[in-house]
């Protein structure tokens, strides 16, 4: 009721693939007494623009080994949620030039460190999975045949689903315009109808909106916010079940798609292009088009009849290490969770579970993702969360 008052354990702020995956994880752990409080409706926000890719492919440890708890989470989902939340396991393969392949080799070792299946494979291999691909170029590939690709938002909507029947209350339309502080510490959020929900925690999970929001009580979460974009291609012929590949030779990420289209992403990260997530171009320009056409015909000769099916836009949350900030804040009783830099999918089981770990206990309860390495501070400490296996022209998303 407008002007009223109600209470929760837990109020999570947005109801984004990473707010509901928050919600479901702290319901798994029994924490029911939860409102997620999302402006629009479930997904509505960046989640649906995610290009979905499953893979585990990360030189900081902490993510692979997110990405790997992903990913169980993934092939468990009928009998967890029961319901498909689109996740189809093609495969995922990587190719690198000569340049990245000791990295690569490193990667993959360090990937298998902490639980990831990964190994490497030869061109032949590959020439079967992709045989009308031009593979010259490459110099190694690595390979995760439980890799793949999902659907954020199906996903998104499976988390909040399972919250819900669990107890948590999932509030859309319910816009959030601030916080309740008393002696310094969050005690709640305020509404834009006045209605004030009371918390013994509040855990931000805005994305590309929480550097705003949280800025007027002084916490800085140093989120950019990149436009990405993605072009869906017509092959012309039917490509079968290919694998998704990451190819960091040329820069760029393909993947299959349901109906048979094939989705094009751009891994050349150098140059991003901000934007106002509240205004921005939600298609391809003439620029990125030629792009996409300039890599898939050069890197997929055997596409002769290919064509561009259609386009859309979406936003990053980019850090400046570009990985999460899943973390307790300066201000007691307030966590937040955002600056996803593109990562969000994949991890969000992992992420929603970490969430509740350092809602509850204040710490991970997994030690092959320590809650520190996520931590806000790392910023203003300079210690920022980097890859020990840098890859020439591709450090950013690996």
């Amino acid at each position: 009721m407008a002007g009223g008052v109600e209470s929760a354990e837990v109020v999570i702020i947005g109801g984004g693939l990473e707010g509901a995956a928050a919600a479901w994880a702290l319901s798994q752990r029994g924490i029911t007494d939860v409102i997620v409080l999302e402006r629009s409706t479930v997904g509505s926000g960046m989640t649906g623009k995610s290009s979905g890719i499953v893979r585990c492919h990360y030189g900081v440890s902490s993510l692979a080994a997110m990405a790997a708890v992903g990913l169980e989470v993934f092939e468990q989902a009928e009998e967890i949620f029961g319901t498909d939340i689109g996740f189809r396991q093609t495969g995922y393969v990587v190719g690198v030039g000569e340049s990245n392949v000791a990295s690569m080799r490193a990667s993959l070792a360090a990937q298998r460190a902490v639980g990831v299946q990964t190994e490497e494979i030869d061109r032949v291999d590959v020439a079967k999975m992709w045989p009308v691909a031009d593979l010259e170029p490459f110099a190694a590939f690595g390979w995760e045949a439980r890799g793949g690709y999902g659907d954020a938002y199906l996903t998104a909507q499976a988390f909040a689903a399972s919250a819900r029947s669990a107890g948590v209350r999932v509030r859309q339309g319910a816009l959030v315009t601030g916080l309740v502080l008393q002696r310094g510490r969050a005690v709640g959020v305020r509404l834009v109808d006045g209605t004030t929900v009371a918390a013994g925690t509040v855990v931000v999970a805005t994305g590309v909106w929480t550097r705003p929001f949280l800025a007027p009580y002084g916490i800085d979460v140093p989120i950019r916010v990149h436009r990405e974009q993605v072009v869906m291609i017509a092959p012309g012929v039917d490509i079968g079940p290919v694998p998704v590949f990451s190819d960091l030779v040329s820069l760029q990420y393909v993947r299959a798609d349901v109906g048979g289209e094939i989705l094009f992403g751009n891994s050349d990260l150098s140059s991003p292009e901000l934007a106002d997530p509240d205004d921005y171009l939600n298609r391809a320009t003439d620029d990125f088009v030629e792009l996409a056409v300039d890599k898939i015909s050069t890197r997929f000769p055997g596409l002769i009849d290919a064509s561009i099916s259609s386009s859309y836009a979406g936003c990053y949350d980019v850090t400046p290490d570009w990985n999460p900030v899943i973390s307790r804040t300066d201000v007691d009783g307030l966590v937040v969770a955002a600056g996803f830099s593109g990562h969000g999918f994949k991890i969000s089981p992992a992420v929603g579970r970490l969430v509740a770990d350092v809602v509850v206990d204040g710490c991970s309860s997994d030690p092959r993702i320590p809650e520190t390495d996520f931590r806000l501070s790392r910023f203003a400490d300079g210690d920022l969360l980097t890859t020990q296996f840098p890859y020439v022209g591709a450090g950013e998303m690996r």
